[in-house]
């Protein structure tokens, strides 16, 4: 499933092509993806791109009568595209531009969505996530306020959109490590200071990952609109079995909320 910086890319790849430019059509090819695509949509037509925004997962083209809510799901990815180019199997919605350019969106498992929000309303996909991790307002000592008498264990709870939008099951992974915190342990549990350790590090983990598939962007138009997990060495995740790269105790993986999660028992406590 694309993540926070996978999205965030996608947000910066097709800004330039569609900011500022007008909808002169859009064709939905399927209209069943995670809910019905409702008709509403078609409101953006004539209309310019005023802002293309990152919430959470999820990217908001904002026009004059409101606002385009695109998911990627677990399977979706975003391509711009000359108007004229053949459509690809799963290609469900595509926005045309004045600037002869498409927006399609492509979904095999059709678990994406394409959604409206009215003018000065907050859709309820939005309107109980918590604060961006790469704000002000995500700091230790809201989340440790958060996390008192909390039994779910911490990487459960820092995976919480209530308490923080876009952590991952990856960089959950690499966040813990690197903190040193051991993934089970329970978030009421986790004292202050370790809090105070933990949220700078996911916000330079998140920041990291966000610059170097910046990388990418280059040939946004002509790619597959799949930035990928970029060029970046995971020390954790997707390592089961592999040696930890500052102990060398072999890396154990667990399920924990039903996804793989790998620590190192002697680096995590």
């Amino acid at each position: 499933m694309p993540e926070l910086p996978e999205v965030e890319v996608s947000r910066m790849g097709i800004t330039p092509h569609i900011l500022q430019q007008t909808v002169t059509k859009v064709n939905i090819h399927n209209p069943n993806m995670r809910w019905p695509v409702p008709d509403d949509v078609y409101k953006i037509v004539n209309l310019a791109v005023l802002a293309v925004k990152r919430r959470a997962k999820y990217l908001l083209l904002e026009c004059e009568l409101g606002s385009i809510i695109l998911h990627l799901g677990m399977s979706g990815n975003l391509r711009v595209v000359e108007q004229n180019e053949p459509l690809k199997k799963h290609d469900h919605i595509e926005f045309i531009f004045a600037n002869g350019k498409a927006l399609r969106l492509n979904d095999p498992r059709r678990f994406g969505c394409c959604l409206w929000q009215a003018p000065g309303e907050c859709h309820s996909l939005l309107s109980k996530l918590g604060p961006e991790p790469l704000t002000d307002e995500f700091t230790a000592k809201r989340v440790y306020e958060q996390s008192r008498n909390k039994k779910v264990p911490i990487k459960q709870f820092i995976m919480d959109n209530a308490v923080v939008v876009g952590v991952g099951n990856i960089y959950a992974n690499e966040s813990l490590f690197k903190a040193g915190i051991h993934p089970k342990r329970e978030a009421g549990k986790v004292a202050l200071a370790r809090y105070q350790q933990l949220i700078p590090i996911i916000k330079d983990t998140l920041a990291a990952a966000i610059t170097q598939g910046g990388t990418t962007l280059k040939d946004f138009a002509q790619s597959d609109g799949k930035p990928g997990y970029f060029a970046q060495q995971l020390l954790v995740y997707g390592r089961k079995g592999e040696a930890c790269m500052v102990c060398k105790k072999t890396l154990t993986e667990i399920r924990l909320g039903q996804r793989s999660t790998v620590y190192c028992s002697q680096c995590q406590r």
